[in-house]
């Protein structure tokens, strides 16, 4: 495939699409509820705000998490200026919501009444505030036990106008990085990435007209510029200039992207192009059409097709390796010394470090490669479940190139997610207790 029809297909595949019309159902019943308290309207779907990525027009498929603001009439503000008046608001915010969804899960939550929808999977955070003469909002923050400022619109207002130079390249790069943050297990919410993006295109105007043809170099240079990011606790956010945090260091995925892009490049009109785009990008990335046909069973799942994927926390997982008579090695150490991984071993995969509060589900995958896997028809690749807490036991089979995944499913979405090779020298993975 060329260029252009790998990055068109790409994009193509990342738009929310019909998943919009369902956000913008919940989001107008959200509305005309607090209307009917808050002013007294029937039916009125005036005085709201969609902010956060959806807001920016840069959410991609998959969107869960959905902000909006919720205009509170002014002339109620003196009724909710003193300490207790964040946890009021919050708290009338949050009765109206269970009055209109009484079998849905709704709390407060600091800054926000969180909605959370099982049929679909949305979570709205629904914070209400009163609009200020120069745009910005007053939010209430429980936790400080005052009223905080937040200014949506310049970075709505940023983000447009950087688009709009860059003849929308801005939000397709974004999209795009999005990508790459839930297919890599990227801790980065999308204020941080739609930041990061502004920054990249403020220091380059070399992709402001380019084509989807040229758009393997343009995200070969975004990731470039990420790897060489220095470490920092928090960036400025576009156009609000308002703090956003840094959950965790991306630069060293964002090198191994940089990586991947460099063979994608390098292999260019070849079906393995494809792959190597896949790795950095995911299933959106179609496959070549050569590959559409195997000789064998291509028994792989994508934990995509099974629940919507938000990567916004971290997950790390490690693997114990042991054989009689031998002392368990763990197999990072044995990556970063060039250790052999042999047959007859023992594979214990565990979780070694977890951000998400439980409770929540952990899924894994385990995938076999290379010629020896599909001469025996034996790719394997199902999503499947722990065999004891936070575990997979399995067992080394033949050679070739393996890999291991596993998901944090959080009320109902992919949360967190982590892969480990496992280059097996003589043998592959095969499930505990397999022939």
């Amino acid at each position: 495939m060329k260029t252009s029809e790998i990055f068109d297909a790409l994009l193509a595949n990342l738009k929310v699409g019909d998943t919009a019309a369902s956000v913008s159902s919940r989001r107008d019943q959200i509305t005309k509820a607090l209307n009917k308290d808050f002013r007294s309207k029937d039916g009125c779907t005036d005085y709201k705000l969609m902010v956060g990525s959806y807001g920016r027009h840069t959410a991609i498929k998959g969107v869960s998490d959905l902000d909006m603001i919720f205009i509170l009439p002014p002339g109620i503000r003196s009724n909710y200026d003193s300490d207790t008046g964040p946890h009021r608001m919050l708290e009338r915010v949050r009765d109206d919501l269970k009055a209109r969804y009484p079998n849905t899960t709704i709390r407060v939550d600091q800054c926000v009444v969180r909605v959370q929808f099982t049929s679909n999977a949305f979570k709205f955070e629904v914070q209400p505030a009163f609009e200020n003469d120069d745009g910005s909002f007053d939010y209430p923050d429980t936790k400080a036990e005052d009223w905080k400022v937040t200014k949506p619109r310049d970075e709505i207002a940023a983000t447009k106008e950087c688009n709009d130079r860059t003849s929308t390249n801005m939000r397709h790069l974004a999209r795009m990085a999005r990508a790459w943050k839930n297919s890599n297990g990227v801790a980065m919410g999308g204020l941080l990435i739609d930041t990061l993006v502004h920054r990249f295109f403020a220091q380059t105007d070399d992709y402001d007209s380019a084509g989807t043809g040229a758009f393997d170099l343009m995200v070969r240079a975004f990731f470039e510029f990420l790897k060489d990011e220095p470490d920092k606790d928090y960036y400025l956010a576009l156009g609000s200039n308002q703090r956003v945090a840094v959950k965790a260091r991306f630069q060293s995925k964002a090198k191994k992207a940089y990586n991947k892009c460099l063979e994608a490049i390098e292999e260019m009109g070849k079906s393995s192009a494809n792959k190597k785009w896949r790795e950095v990008f995911g299933t959106a990335v179609p496959l070549a059409t050569s590959e559409a046909s195997q000789s064998f069973e291509n028994t792989e799942q994508f934990i995509e097709s099974k629940y919507p994927v938000d990567v916004t926390e971290a997950v790390t997982i490690d693997c114990e390796v042991t054989q009689d008579g031998w002392r368990p090695a763990k197999l990072r150490d044995m990556l970063r010394t060039g250790a052999l991984l042999r047959a007859d071993r023992t594979l214990k995969f565990r979780v070694t470090n977890c951000t998400v509060e439980e409770p929540y589900e952990l899924k894994w995958k385990v995938l076999n490669r290379g010629l020896e896997a599909e001469r025996r028809n034996m790719i394997r690749g199902q999503v499947i479940d722990s065999t004891s807490t936070n575990t997979r036991m399995e067992h080394s089979s033949f050679k070739g190139e393996h890999v291991v995944e596993c998901y944090i499913v959080k009320d109902g979405v992919v949360v967190a997610r982590d892969r480990i090779d496992v280059p097996i020298s003589n043998t592959s993975v095969k499930s505990a207790g397999a022939s």
